[in-house]
């Protein structure tokens, strides 16, 4: 019997991010191979990572899938032993899977003929809960990862698994709501899954959607906040209003800034809730910064997995695929109520708080005169507070409310447009009413497909910054020169995009000074906000060189 930790990433050189942990489950690997024999024991406790090397088990496991029955042999393993009432199973399945070889479309379809989906969702099936769901986030895994012909070979008869399955416990229902999404990466198959649901007496999505606000079961409130996304950005219907025309936000002030967002993060019609389904770590700040006084908000979490949540500063970076969130650097800080850890600067510290349920509200308070951040799990506060994050916070940054989230995380902030449910016994101000302003359009929380509708009709200056294309391009980089981008995103890079030159100063495109432009006969100067404007320095037909 051998002990086989499943990790989220092998580790990288140097420190390594917060959210990556060893997973232990029960693994039987039931074959007429020599792996009958191989077993893999549960146990009651997460393996925090290290800085070290995966262990000589992960990279055994790792070296299993490499081969096409080996890698079978995993993903039944997966669907048959992974527990449903471990929080962190989902995400264990998602994470595996980004990590081995990507299948092909003949070990697929081998994997599905063993599943015999047909014979599971009859009515005299005895198959576990844990085993749909652990089938959903697999096949959903598979059709995010072998979008176009390969999704499309999987066979329509699977997808109606998804529809008309014995479906009486929410959490399946979530996890093949997900896959659904999944497999409508393509537009055939998200046309004929949008006629199937639409063939309905009754549109299912439209029925799982009255649960988005359940306050009782928060598994149901996952179900009802991820159907409406789904209907808003994927399976649109006609005649449906989209979630954010009917939110109301005329008393929401701070809400998660849309704009300040890594790409995958789900975020619902009023700025307030926000949920991960990719393998990725999303991270998100609200929208208000402060820079002095006491400030306090409170999140609600709804899944019990690892979330970190607490406050960053704008130098604070989403790093998402490489796994880095909030407390994973020197401008953030962070409480994760899974593994019990403080984060900050990529470095952990235990606290004495249990782990936290589906229900529970994390309290976090920025005392910025006294230098402290003190972290609260349903009114009870940790013994010390933090120090570190804003003694070393530059004078001057802005401190925002922020968090990351795992695969399959889900959580509700209240910065102060609601009465908390447990405020601390100090005098404080909310991020809500400290002076925040939002516009219209800044509260609007507009659908993906929607957002790049408007986008697209949008005219677009040609003195814009080339890379977010919101703000005149207005900055030139130093020592290189180059230019074409604005103040706001150059800040957020230490290498030039275009020569990968470290930055060494940013300067205003009128104080840019002349670069020497030399040509084969002779040599002028030509002002470095023409080459950053992307204007003509020459004549097609002079022949020069370019020395920066």
């Amino acid at each position: 019997m051998q002990q086989v930790l499943v990790c989220c990433r092998p580790s990288s050189p140097g420190s390594v991010p917060s959210h990556r942990a060893h997973f232990p489950f029960r693994f039987d690997f039931r074959c007429t191979t020599s792996f009958r024999a191989l077993t893999i024991p549960s146990t009651d406790f997460i393996s925090y990572f290290s800085e070290q090397d995966p262990p000589a088990s992960l990279l055994k496991l790792n070296m299993i899938a490499e081969r096409e029955k080996g890698w079978l042999l995993v993903v039944e393993s997966l669907i048959e032993t992974v527990p449903d009432d471990d929080s962190l199973g989902p995400a264990v399945i998602t994470l595996f899977l980004d990590e081995c070889p990507l299948p092909s479309k003949d070990t697929v379809h081998r994997l599905l003929c063993s599943l015999r989906l047909d014979q599971a969702t009859s009515s005299s099936s005895t198959r576990r809960r844990s085993w749909h769901r652990n089938t959903c986030i697999v096949l959903g895994s598979l059709a995010e990862k072998l979008a176009g012909s390969s999704s499309v070979a999987m066979d329509f008869s699977y997808k109606i698994y998804f529809q008309s399955p014995p479906f009486t416990q929410a959490r399946v229902v979530l996890f093949a709501l997900l896959a659904l999404e999944k497999f409508a990466q393509t537009s055939e198959n998200q046309f004929l899954i949008s006629r199937k649901l639409e063939e309905s007496a009754t549109h299912p999505l439209k029925q799982l959607e009255e649960w988005r606000n359940c306050t009782s079961n928060a598994m149901k409130r996952q179900v009802g906040f991820c159907a409406t996304w789904a209907l808003d950005n994927i399976f649109i219907t006609p005649n449906r209003t989209y979630a954010y025309e009917n939110t109301d936000v005329s008393k929401i002030n701070a809400m998660l800034n849309h704009e300040d967002v890594s790409e995958y993060l789900k975020i619902g019609p009023d700025g307030l809730e926000a949920r991960c389904d990719v393998s990725s770590f999303e991270s998100v700040r609200c929208t208000f910064a402060v820079q002095d006084g006491v400030w306090f908000y409170e999140a609600t979490v709804f899944t019990p997995g690892v979330m970190q949540i607490g406050f960053a500063t704008k130098r604070s970076r989403f790093l998402n695929h490489e796994g880095y969130g909030i407390g994973d650097d020197e401008s953030s800080v962070a409480y994760d109520g899974c593994r019990q850890l403080l984060w900050h600067n990529a470095h952990s510290s235990r606290h004495e708080h249990e782990p936290w349920c589906p229900g529970d509200v994390v309290g976090c308070l920025l005392n910025i005169p006294m230098g402290t951040v003190m972290f609260y799990l349903n009114g009870r506060p940790l013994q010390r507070p933090h120090l570190e994050f804003l003694r070393n916070r530059p004078v001057g940054d802005g401190v925002f409310a922020a968090a990351s989230f795992m695969s399959f995380q889900q959580c509700r902030f209240n910065f102060g447009a609601e009465p908390f449910k447990y405020p601390p016994d100090v005098a404080f101000s909310t991020f809500n009413d400290g002076g925040a302003t939002l516009t219209t359009e800044q509260k609007t929380i507009l659908p993906r497909r929607r957002r790049l509708e408007l986008l697209q009709k949008e005219p677009i200056p040609e003195d814009y910054c080339t890379i977010c294309y919101a703000h005149p391009g207005d900055t030139v980089l130093e020592p290189c020169m180059h230019g074409g981008i604005c103040n706001t995103c150059s800040v957020q890079m230490d290498h030039c995009p275009l020569c990968r030159q470290p930055i060494e100063n940013r300067l205003p495109i009128n104080d840019a000074p002349p670069i020497a432009i030399r040509k084969v006969s002779s040599s002028h100067l030509i002002p470095a906000r023409r080459i950053s404007a992307g204007q003509p320095l020459f004549s097609p037909a002079q022949r020069i060189t370019t020395e920066l």
